[in-house]
């Protein structure tokens, strides 16, 4: 299927696109890895907390404006190496309907479940502290224990875990229900 009947959504876009617009900001930097989003990552995520408090489903609207297809909610814990979830973003993605592949908060969630309640699957993909900083992460006291990154930590019911650990279980055997999923809805499509 292709981008006729699928897409990827991302929570964080139309968030740093706002964000970049009232601070004069470059928007290409915020959507990169670099120091530069990272200088402004704090208020941003003040900025933006504001913001859902105003309209707790502010971002999802934006992300999903025009989007039509059914809606996949994917989360991952920050790993530092994110490949994990870009390749279940795009597994999905081949199947059927919208990948969300930044929802972080509860809200974010609830939003999905309200607006698209019999579409609406979340993963997560995680691994350890440890792990990820094997891999290079290193907790940032006010960014890394705010709600943008463990908003979703506990009080959760995931419709499916994916363990991004040497020790886990193959991606491929870990997508298998997900993809039979997807498969028989887009087949029911």
């Amino acid at each position: 299927l292709g981008s006729d009947v699928c897409c990827v959504l991302r929570l964080s876009g139309p968030l740093k696109q706002q964000y970049a617009q009232e601070n004069g900001l470059d928007l290409d930097q915020l959507l990169g890895p670099g120091l530069y989003k990272e200088q402004f990552r704090a208020d941003m995520i003040r900025w933006g907390e504001t913001r859902r408090h105003q309209d707790p489903g502010f971002f999802c609207h934006l992300a999903t404006r025009g989007a039509w297809q059914p809606v996949w909610v994917h989360h991952w814990k920050q790993t530092s190496c994110s490949l994990i979830g870009q390749v279940v973003s795009d597994a999905l993605y081949s199947l059927i309907g919208q990948v969300v592949s930044d929802a972080r908060r509860l809200s974010d969630l609830q939003w999905f479940w309200s607006e698209f309640p019999r579409q609406t699957r979340c993963v997560r993909v995680q691994s350890s502290e440890k792990t990820r900083k094997e891999r290079g992460w290193t907790f940032t006291t006010g960014v890394d224990d705010a709600e943008s990154e463990c908003g979703l930590d506990s009080g959760v019911e995931f419709d499916w875990i994916i363990t991004n650990e040497a020790d886990a279980p193959s991606l491929e055997e870990q997508l298998q229900p997900i993809l039979k999923m997807a498969k028989e809805a887009a087949d029911n499509h």
